[in-house]
């Protein structure tokens, strides 16, 4: 399946090989450089920062950092694995992960003695592959939680208390499919839980959409399914079957994406993952509130017009308010030209030395306890309340934080259950056709 798997990234990426090269050699050619590779610009500024403590520390060694957007990034990187022309160190995400583990092109970690004590809990241990060797140094974590316009909020008559305190079921969505109800309104100014309401032609969406949410749903039904109870595959790590199949996800899932059938939802026709995601809605004034990620937080606090806060996710069945925790972590690449620099670069980088720094720049919240101490700071200076996205870990009474299922084949996965998805929610398909792609994954996994 290796063999396979990488046969086919190779001709997938012929045509990325060539207009990477154009790019310039990002490798870097002398023993002395290491090489690092990060997506977000946003980040990038902080990460030059460590980058000047780290060479002030280690003189001789000389890091050079390239930024690539996303979709670039992830194409480039694996076009580098194939030719040879990969960083020495990259941001790694646990969704793929799985994948570059099994194809061995990630150089074990176990000497650099990171402790899971040393980060926020469950971080480091998302990182040990199954052959029991750690392939990535904790690096950052995100949480998700409800954006909102507190215009619209209060325009509505809804209280931040409100917002703070919404439960949800699936059989009639609870105090939060009301809340979203009543903060949509159609183009004659009627509302959506009043007679009259024009789902067909809505001027505002009480809930902006991501999109169908691939198969792990982040920022669109996890915290739904999490808070019903429901887990991605039999096991919290290195799951052997995948449990979309499972009635309590269907029926989530189904009332979900039934919210706009209703008019309260965006439909999926709106969602361009280039163009017109989320936070553009909310921007835009054409939604009231949106699930989003902490790494949002900044953009959307920086809406001129707009005042957006935040709440956490609702209660749910289970009586717990639930978040997809997940957190990225720094690899170093197999074929790397400078392990030992990439090695001492790593270790700086899953430092409270580099992790403060990266959390005073108020972008995202770093791994360390320390780390994320400077962020909360940062955020609190610029008048932004982010309790919405850490109380999660504070308070594992009221929440429940799950990790991205962390499973073999991940892209395979995610190429069933996109269009099975985006079925379901564009076109109307029955939630139970999930029954067959979940066959279809799991057959996948045995092999």
């Amino acid at each position: 399946m290796r063999l396979r798997t990488l046969t086919a990234l190779a001709g997938a990426l012929t045509l990325s090989l060539v207009t990477g090269c154009a790019q310039g050699d990002s490798t870097g050619a002398s023993a002395n450089t290491v090489t690092y590779w990060l997506w977000d610009a946003n980040q990038l500024p902080a990460y030059e920062a460590c980058a000047k403590g780290f060479e002030k520390e280690n003189p001789g060694l000389r890091v050079k950092i390239t930024q690539l957007g996303w979709s670039d990034y992830w194409t480039k990187l694996t076009a580098g694995f194939i030719a040879g022309t990969q960083p020495d160190v990259f941001t790694d995400h646990i969704q793929k992960f799985g994948q570059f583990a099994d194809l061995k092109v990630l150089e074990p970690l176990d000497d650099l003695d990171i402790k899971d004590s040393d980060y926020q809990p469950g971080l480091a241990a998302n990182w040990i592959g199954q052959d029991g060797h750690r392939y990535g140094a904790p690096k950052d974590w995100d949480t998700v939680a409800l954006f909102y316009n507190d215009k619209m909020a209060k325009d509505a008559g809804l209280t931040a208390e409100q917002l703070n305190n919404l439960a949800w079921n699936p059989k009639d969505g609870g105090t939060f499919e009301k809340a979203i109800a009543h903060l949509t309104v159609d183009k004659n100014g009627k509302r959506g839980d009043e007679p009259g309401f024009d789902r067909n032609n809505v001027k505002v969406y009480g809930l902006a959409t991501n999109g169908g949410g691939f198969a792990d749903g982040q920022t669109q039904w996890s915290m739904f399914t999490g808070s019903a109870g429901w887990s991605y595959t039999d096991k919290a790590r290195w799951g052997t079957k995948y449990q979309y199949d499972s009635k309590t996800f269907q029926s989530v899932v189904g009332w979900y994406f039934g919210l706009a059938k209703k008019g309260y939802l965006a439909p999926f026709s709106d969602y361009n993952i280039q163009s017109n995601q989320a936070t553009t809605q909310v921007a835009a004034g054409k939604a009231a509130t949106a699930f989003d990620g902490a790494w949002m937080i900044s953009t959307y606090d920086g809406y001129k017009g707009r005042d957006i806060k935040s709440a956490p996710t609702p209660v749910g069945p289970t009586g717990k308010r639930a978040t997809m925790m997940n957190g990225l972590a720094d690899s170093i690449t197999k074929a790397s030209k400078n392990k030992a620099g990439a090695r001492k670069w790593v270790a700086y980088l899953a430092s409270d030395k580099c992790q403060t720094i990266v959390g005073r720049a108020g972008v995202v919240f770093p791994a360390t306890p320390a780390g994320t101490e400077a962020a909360i700071a940062s955020y609190k200076k610029k008048g932004i309340d982010v309790s919405a996205f850490t109380e999660p870990v504070d308070d594992k009474k009221a929440f429940r934080t799950f990790s991205y299922p962390i499973t073999n084949y991940a892209a395979d996965v995610q190429a069933l259950m996109q269009p099975a998805m985006e079925d379901i929610y564009g076109n109307g398909r029955s939630v139970s056709s999930l029954d067959q792609t979940n066959d279809q994954i799991n057959l996948i996994l045995d092999q």
